[in-house]
C-alpha cells in the first residue's frame, strides 16, 4: 500500500465520508464526464450558491443544474448533501495563514487568529447555520487549529490545555462573528449600526425600567451607556475588542501561574 493510500486503514472504518472525500482518500469516480466535473468544482458550486442564496438553497439538484449536470452525475462524486456540507465547511477554512515568527508576541498571532475566523463569518454568512457534529477532521481546518496552537509552543502547557484555550478563542471567534453577521445582515437589507447599538431608544427604555425591578441594569440605562448615547467617556472601545483582550488577560494570568509553579519546581 502507497504511504499515502490509508483508504483501506482499519483507523478510516468510521472516518465520515466527507472527511475522507477532503483528504482524497476516497476512490475517484470512474463514471461520467472525464475532466469536466471533479469534487472541487462541485463544492465551488454550492458555495457560491450558500453565498448568494443562502445555505437553504443549497441542494444536489440546484449544484447539479448550476453546473449544467443532471444530479446523478454529482452523486458520482459526493453521496449526498451531508458530505458536500462538511466539504463545503472545510473549503473556506482555506484561509491565508501568516508565516511562523517566533518573534511575534502571541497575543498578537491570537489576535489574528481571532479575526480570521471571524472574517469566515462574515464572508460567508452560511458557515454558523452548518451544525457542529465534532472535531475538526477537514485538512484546511486542522491546518487553521495548528496555526491557533502555534503561539503555545514556547509556555509550560499539557496538550489538554492548549486545546482548551483554543477552545475558548473560537468559542469566542464564532460568538462575535455570528453577531458581526447579522448586522452586516441588517445593513444589507437597510437598517444602520444605530439599531444594534439603540440609539434612539434610551429614553423610552428610561420610561419602561423600574429601578426597583431592574435595580442594576436601570443606572446603566440611565447613564446612556446600554444605548451608547452616554456623554461619559467610553474607555473600553470596542466591544469585540474589549471582550477579546480580557480573554487574552485571563490566559496571560494562567500563563503565569504556570510559571511560576514551574519556577518553584527548579
Amino acid at each position: 500500500m502507497d504511504s499515502h493510500d490509508f483508504s483501506d486503514h482499519e483507523a478510516f472504518k468510521n472516518f465520515p465520508n466527507g472527511a475522507k472525500l477532503s483528504w482524497g482518500l476516497a476512490k475517484p469516480s470512474r463514471r461520467g464526464p472525464k475532466g469536466e466535473l471533479n469534487v472541487k468544482k462541485i463544492v465551488d458550486a454550492a458555495i457560491e450558491i450558500a453565498d448568494s442564496d443562502g445555505l437553504p438553497a443549497v441542494s444536489m439538484n440546484r449544484v447539479a443544474s448550476r453546473l449544467g449536470f443532471t444530479p446523478m452525475s454529482l452523486y458520482r462524486y459526493i453521496s449526498g448533501k451531508e458530505d458536500l456540507l462538511f466539504l463545503m465547511q472545510d473549503a473556506v477554512c482555506e484561509i491565508p495563514i501568516p508565516p511562523d515568527d517566533p518573534e511575534k508576541d502571541w497575543r498578537q498571532s491570537m489576535r489574528e487568529y481571532v479575526a480570521a475566523c471571524i472574517q469566515v463569518f462574515r464572508v460567508h454568512p452560511w458557515f454558523a447555520d452548518i451544525p457542529i457534529t465534532g472535531v475538526p477532521l477537514g485538512p484546511n481546518n486542522l491546518r487553521v487549529v495548528d496555526w491557533a496552537l502555534r503561539p503555545l509552543r514556547r509556555f509550560p502547557l499539557n496538550d489538554f490545555e492548549k486545546m482548551s484555550i483554543i477552545l475558548l478563542l473560537s468559542g469566542y471567534s464564532r460568538s462575535a462573528g455570528i453577531l458581526q453577521r447579522d448586522m452586516d445582515r441588517a445593513i444589507q437589507a437597510g437598517s444602520d449600526l444605530g439599531t444594534f447599538s439603540g440609539v434612539g431608544y434610551g429614553a423610552a427604555l428610561k420610561l419602561l425600567l423600574d429601578p426597583e425591578r431592574f435595580p442594576d441594569l436601570y443606572p446603566i440605562v440611565a447613564s446612556g451607556a446600554y444605548t451608547e448615547e452616554s456623554e461619559v467617556e467610553n474607555t473600553v472601545g470596542n466591544d469585540f475588542d474589549f471582550g477579546l483582550e480580557r480573554i487574552l488577560d485571563g490566559i496571560e494570568h494562567y500563563l503565569a501561574s504556570k510559571n511560576a509553579g514551574a519556577n518553584e519546581g527548579e
